[in-house]
C-alpha cells in the first residue's frame, strides 16, 4: 500500500527584531506551535522607538537592525499576524514582507513585519538598531 502522507511543506522563516525576540515581552519562544531558532541576524534598515515596541524600516544607508531568525509553522505565522495586527481586522501599522536574510553565511527567505512609514515620521531612531540592548540614551 503506497504511503499517502502529503509531502511536508517547506519551512517558513521569520526575522524578529523587537518584542518577539527571546527575552522580549512577546517572546516568540513562548508561542505555539514552537518555533525553531535558526540564528542571530542583521538586516539593513532603521529601528524606531514607538513606545512599548519598535518598528523597522527596511533598507537605506543608515544602519542595521539586529534580530533573530526562526523556522515557523503556518499556525504560528497566523499568531504572529494577530500580534502585529494583520489578522481578521488588519490595521495598516505593519506590512508583512519577504526578504532574504543572511543566517550563518546562508541566504534564508524570511517574513518580516515592516512598519508603515507614516507611523515613524516623528518617532526617534534607536541607535545601534538593537531593541533589547537600547538604553534610553540610545534613542535619537
Amino acid at each position: 500500500m503506497p504511503d499517502e502522507t502529503p509531502p511536508a511543506s517547506p519551512a517558513r522563516h521569520v526575522f524578529v527584531y523587537g518584542t518577539l525576540r527571546r527575552g522580549g515581552s512577546n517572546d516568540i519562544t513562548r508561542l505555539r506551535p514552537a518555533p525553531r531558532f535558526m540564528g542571530a541576524a542583521q538586516v539593513p534598515g532603521v529601528l524606531y522607538h514607538l513606545g512599548a515596541y519598535p518598528g523597522m524600516a527596511l533598507g537605506g544607508p543608515l544602519g542595521v537592525v539586529h534580530g533573530e531568525v526562526y523556522a515557523i509553522e503556518p499556525a504560528l505565522e497566523a499568531v504572529l499576524d494577530e500580534i502585529e495586527d494583520l489578522g481578521a481586522t488588519p490595521s495598516d501599522e505593519y506590512v508583512k514582507r519577504e526578504i532574504v536574510v543572511d543566517v550563518g553565511g546562508q541566504g534564508v527567505p524570511c517574513l518580516v513585519y515592516e512598519i508603515n512609514p507614516r507611523y515613524v515620521v516623528s518617532a526617534p531612531r534607536i541607535a545601534g538598531g538593537d531593541w533589547l540592548q537600547a538604553p534610553p540614551s540610545a534613542v535619537l
